[in-house]
């Protein structure tokens, strides 16, 4: 968020700083004094291109995909989320000479299979097998990876419009009250199915999906329903005695709003109802929208619930391309200093039009994949800033810096988007390297690229050049204090 100040003087000293600034210098001071959460991990939503790809019949590409996901010297995503189908009118699916509404929106990806296809019918526990056989794999390769469970919508026959995409007004309420109860058995009961099958226990079980939002309308592009704050506490109410008796160790995690502002709202509500809260373990959201302001005022909020805290979701939401790349890449940034989430999860691994919603571009019909260049821009932050690692100040925010837990290797990221090559000085004199700093950089034509190493000199300061348009990560190994 950018404030308009009116002081003369502090403009002046902008101005000046902004000079110099774009001038050639980037200056940061890395203040270990100052530490703030521990990352649990990385991660990413597996609907739809699990869905998609766990069809493909070539294993080896399967793997390849899952090995670039989860390998420590990748991308190295430990949490995952996967995605309840509620399963729409059969009437609605794409026909081979008819696209259903979901696939004129989203594409065919979209179309996630439900478990139960009538109130009377049993579990058809075939469904969804492509989501299922990438989650597998994912489990198999990454033996402590993180699972969360969530719905974007009851099945469909459970809601006021008859299909799962939402309610006609896309504000109204689309699960009727009379299948509450239904609807947390059936979410329950894919979760015990998963543990009991497969030994894949959810750490968390999320029942909504942006449920504030004014999105979610009849044969809309997607799964989505509206849950009003006053509907979500009294779902809530009756999904928690039900998972407690159930004998999983799964906990509630809510409310996944679209952004942080809608996020503040319904959790003022949750803390005004008094009881809610003591039935939550973990709170959700997203953050394609959000100024800086609201990134600390979720911040001050969540830490007044005392609840474990996820950026469950996210996407671009400016420019194209590269830059685009390189914003989403700020935007990390901004939530780690100022939302200080615990887990930072991207919504699409692989797309098949665009390089910006996606770190792996590819065909679906096709079963081909590459790599894009937002998936070394992730790489940057994801694969050096590990699993454990503790966020710590810095006094810059296009500055990001981790320590491990033994306080042996700092971790620095440096964005650079101001419109020219830089020098980079940090100060570190808080530390004590004991060997050059590693440097890796990721521009339009560098994947990740190790850099020649750098001395950091005996008054504590790193410097370094780094490009227009580059993110750029310095790794260096200190004293443990």
């Amino acid at each position: 968020m950018k404030y308009l100040r009116f002081n003369i003087t502090v403009l002046a000293l902008f101005a000046y700083a902004t000079l110099i600034y774009a001038q050639g210098n980037m200056s940061v001071k890395v203040n270990p004094r100052l530490k703030y959460q521990t990352i649990e991990g990385w991660g990413v939503s597996l609907c739809w291109w699990a869905h998609m790809v766990g069809q493909w019949d070539d294993d080896k590409k399967i793997d390849e995909i899952v090995d670039l996901i989860t390998s420590p010297d990748k991308l190295n995503m430990n949490i995952f989320r996967y995605n309840i189908g509620g399963g729409d009118d059969p009437s609605h699916y794409s026909t081979p000479d008819k696209p259903g509404h979901m696939a004129k929106g989203k594409g065919v990806r979209a179309e996630m299979e439900g478990f139960k296809a009538s109130e009377n019918s049993g579990y058809d526990w075939s469904k969804d097998a492509g989501q299922r056989k990438i989650m597998l794999k994912i489990k198999e390769k990454r033996p402590d990876a993180v699972f969360e469970a969530f719905s974007n919508s009851p099945p469909y026959w459970m809601t006021f419009s008859g299909c799962s995409g939402g309610n006609n007004p896309s504000t109204a309420d689309n699960l009727k009250p009379e299948y509450y109860g239904q609807f947390c058995d059936y979410l329950i009961e894919v979760c015990k199915h998963y543990k009991d099958v497969y030994g894949i226990e959810f750490k968390t079980l999320e029942p909504f999906n942006e449920s504030f939002s004014p999105f979610w309308g009849y044969m809309g592009s997607q799964e989505g329903c509206h849950f009003e704050p006053e509907s979500q506490i009294k779902l809530l109410k009756i999904l928690y005695p039900k998972l407690k008796s159930s004998g999983l160790k799964t906990v509630i995690s809510a409310s996944d709003e679209t952004n942080l502002s809608t996020l503040i709202a319904v959790l003022n509500k949750y803390i005004d109802d008094g009881e809610v809260l003591d039935m939550i373990e973990q709170i959700n959201v997203h953050t394609y929208s959000g100024t800086d302001q609201e990134r600390l005022s979720a911040c001050n909020l969540v830490k007044l619930t005392g609840k474990h805290f996820w950026q469950s979701e996210t996407g671009p939401s400016e420019n194209s391309g590269f830059t685009n790349n390189l914003f989403l890449a700020q935007k990390c940034f901004n939530d780690l200093r100022l939302l200080k989430p615990h887990a930072w999860i991207d919504w699409q691994i692989m797309e098949e039009n665009n390089d910006t919603w996606c770190t792996i571009r590819g065909s679906f019909a096709g079963a081909t994949f590459a790599p894009n260049r937002n998936f070394y821009v992730r790489k940057q932050v994801t694969s050096f800033i590990k699993q454990g690692y503790t966020i710590i100040d810095t006094d810059k925010s296009n500055f990001l810096a981790a320590i491990d837990p033994l306080g042996k290797e700092l971790v620095v990221c440096c964005i650079n988007l101001t419109g020219g090559d830089k020098t980079v000085r940090c100060d570190l004199s808080d530390f004590t390297p004991v060997a050059p700093a590693e440097l890796y950089m990721t521009s339009s034509t560098k994947n990740c690229e190790k850099q020649n190493s750098v001395n950091v000199s005996n008054r504590g300061i790193l410097e370094f050049n780094t490009q227009d348009q580059t993110i750029t990560t310095a790794v260096i190994q200190i004293l443990s204090k």
